[in-house]
């Protein structure tokens, strides 16, 4: 862990391929982390998610940077890199263990969109990842949050949040399209999509 919220009592978290990060992801984090009362909302990068391969997203150190940046310093908000420090695919249910035994905090609540919710009974032990924490569910305007997993017996909180069309996809399009970002991401992001030349399909700017 880089940010240490030991001691906590409730911390979200908040998981995702971050390529990039965006506007969206702090918008929707602040709308939880209010309603919830949460001590903490920690950003965890996915190393290799298990729906992607390796070279399908941007290197992690770069991931990681983004985050680390879009995130500035708001004190509410912290970062974990414990999937990108772990070889192999990037399971939730493995990363709320490790939160657990490391004592994280005293309550967990993981953050998930409507159409994970759809597939949560693929994941990789459901019912372990709704025992080791509260599971979140952020419904936007429209979104329909009350799909049914019959096979997992796990029941979720939902809660409303902006609705915000905005997707890393359409940052990463846009770039490619030559198109501007600003205000679509965090500026501090913003620089670092340009200096390293990031979803343009040229080379990476090489290190100074």
């Amino acid at each position: 862990m880089s940010d240490d919220p030991t001691a906590l009592g409730r911390v979200g978290i908040f998981g995702g391929t971050f390529d990039p990060f965006h506007m969206g992801h702090l918008v929707v984090a602040q709308d939880v982390a209010e309603v919830l009362e949460l001590d903490r909302m920690i950003f965890v990068p996915a190393g290799v998610p298990p729906h992607k391969q390796v070279g399908e997203v941007s290197p992690a150190p770069l991931r990681w940077a983004m985050v680390r940046a879009g995130i500035g310093d708001d004190p509410r908000f912290g970062a974990s890199d414990l999937e990108l420090r772990r070889p192999g695919p990037s399971y939730t249910v493995d990363t709320l263990r490790q939160l657990r035994e490391e004592g994280v905090a005293r309550e967990l609540f993981f953050l998930m969109g409507s159409d994970q919710l759809a597939e949560f009974h693929r994941w990789r032990e459901p019912e372990e990842v709704g025992r080791l924490a509260t599971l979140v569910v952020m419904a936007r305007e429209g979104d329909d949050p009350t799909v049914s997993n019959p096979s997992v017996e796990v029941v979720p909180m939902v809660v409303p949040v902006t609705r915000i069309d905005l997707s890393a996809t359409r940052v990463r399009n846009r770039v490619r399209e030559g198109r501007s970002i600003r205000y679509l991401v965090p500026d501090p992001v913003r620089r670092i999509i340009l200096d390293e030349r990031l979803y343009t399909g040229a080379d990476p700017a090489p290190a100074s």
